[in-house]
């Protein structure tokens, strides 16, 4: 397996280095591939089955009023995937490693135990969504989908053998499945473009209600775990260590990052104008479970939408459960220098999953606190990414302007005040 990643791995260096500027490359399309993958994965922690909630909660209950909350939110994800992006190319190690290499041992040891308790919390909400999406499609007890998502997950990672290149077609499939069923939503929903596109530009609320559920989907949108794993994905992917070649390989990683978040942005508004422009546009708007949305949907919409729906939410479901295993696996690398098998951290991770479901807890409120316990890993992940990636003796000539770190210090600021509101207000509420 070894052998076949490394063999992988030079051949797509040999072909970046041809594009990066050795001898001319390929042309449009082509000459993007060698550097497309990373961020796709990266990006399905942006379209979780956590995001199917707050966005149909918000569509449902204000229509088109918090659109702009999710474009908004997504354009300060795409700054910290960069971020995260280019720390790995410049460093050739991940977020993890450099904190084991930077900080003392007892605070490298608290930050991976509040990174392993987020992703458990992560596979929570993605594992959940997965087995929703099969009893949605199935009619089976939730349990037995639990099983089936377990299983899916498995064989997705078990691709992982085979090099990047097979793992990252079939992230991106479930992705483009997810892309393609809201695609397929949004027509049969036909909204007022017009109407849309003002709300997407134009920053307003509608009462209290409304700032907490925008509050919710800034605050449920940028993933600890996601931050670590782009840099793990860029780190050793396409090598280069001359720093007119890193910052041409940055460039198209940039590339990446635009596309594969922008497809993820425009994802999350779907979900909020299928809501919206169903549910609110009928007055139904307490709809607030994965469940609801998709009993509700077919008599406005036809057998068809709902089935699509529960389509996305499964594809969505098993690819960021599959990402959020990925990336247990290099938080514990990187911090401690020790990696167990995959099936024994999947077999760790799924089991706080199944525990909700038999004891029959509500999965979509299950989801809304898995986002809570998310908030609390988010300074773990963005403090240390800004503090490494403004240092030009880690950074070297990819080094942070003064403009980006006033930037994205601005943006993990906000992101973070929000987070401290929401955990606040749900336990206030609950």
């Amino acid at each position: 397996m070894a052998r076949r990643e490394k063999q992988e791995g030079h051949a797509t260096v040999d072909s970046a280095l041809e594009i990066l500027g050795k001898s001319g490359g390929g042309k449009g399309l082509a000459r993007l591939l060698p550097f497309m993958g990373p961020a796709f994965i990266a990006s399905v922690a942006y379209i979780d089955p956590g995001n199917f909630a707050t966005n149909i909660q918000g569509g449902a209950q204000f229509g088109y009023t918090l659109l702009w909350v999710i474009v908004a939110s997504n354009l300060m994800a795409m700054l910290v995937q960069i971020l995260s992006a280019k720390l790995g190319i410049a460093t050739g190690q991940n977020l993890a490693e450099l904190c084991r290499d930077h900080f003392p041992r007892p605070v490298v040891l608290t930050m991976w135990a509040v990174m392993e308790i987020v992703a458990i919390a992560t596979d929570l909400a993605e594992f959940i969504g997965a087995a929703v999406g099969f009893t949605l499609l199935l009619g089976i007890p939730l349990w037995v989908s639990g099983i089936l998502s377990a299983l899916a997950t498995f064989l997705i990672l078990g691709l992982e053998r085979y090099g990047f290149r097979p793992l990252e077609a079939v992230i991106t499939a479930l992705v483009g499945i997810v892309s393609l069923s809201y695609l397929v939503e949004t027509l049969l929903d036909k909204p007022a473009w017009s109407v849309l596109l003002y709300h997407a530009v134009v920053p307003q609320f509608s009462g209290t209600q409304s700032i907490l559920l925008a509050t919710g989907i800034v605050g449920a949108t940028i993933m600890p775990h996601a931050i670590y794993l782009h840099s793990a994905l860029t780190q050793g992917r396409i090598v280069v260590k001359e720093p007119g070649l890193q910052k041409r390989l940055f460039h198209f990683e940039i590339i990446d990052v635009l596309v594969a978040m922008g497809i993820a942005s425009v994802i999350n508004m779907a979900m909020l104008i299928m809501a919206a422009s169903t549910f609110f546009k009928h007055g139904l708007t307490g709809v607030g479970t994965l469940q609801t949305a998709y009993h509700t949907l077919q008599p406005l919409l036809g057998r068809a939408s709902g089935v699509i729906f529960a389509v996305s939410l499964l594809a969505s479901g098993l690819s960021s459960s599959a990402v959020g295993t990925m990336a247990g696996q290099i938080v514990m690398q990187g911090f401690l220098r020790r990696k167990i098998k995959v099936w024994i951290r999947r077999l760790v991770t799924i089991a706080p999953s199944m525990a909700v479901i038999l004891i029959g807890l509500d999965p979509t409120r299950t989801l809304v606190l898995s986002q809570v316990v998310l908030s609390f890993g988010l300074p773990f992940a963005l403090v240390p990414l800004i503090v490494f990636t403004r240092r030009k003796s880690v950074m070297g000539t990819l080094v942070n302007t003064p403009f980006v770190t006033a930037l994205a210090c601005m943006v993990a600021a906000l992101i973070l005040t929000l987070n401290i509101y929401l955990v606040y207000q749900v336990f206030a509420a609950g």
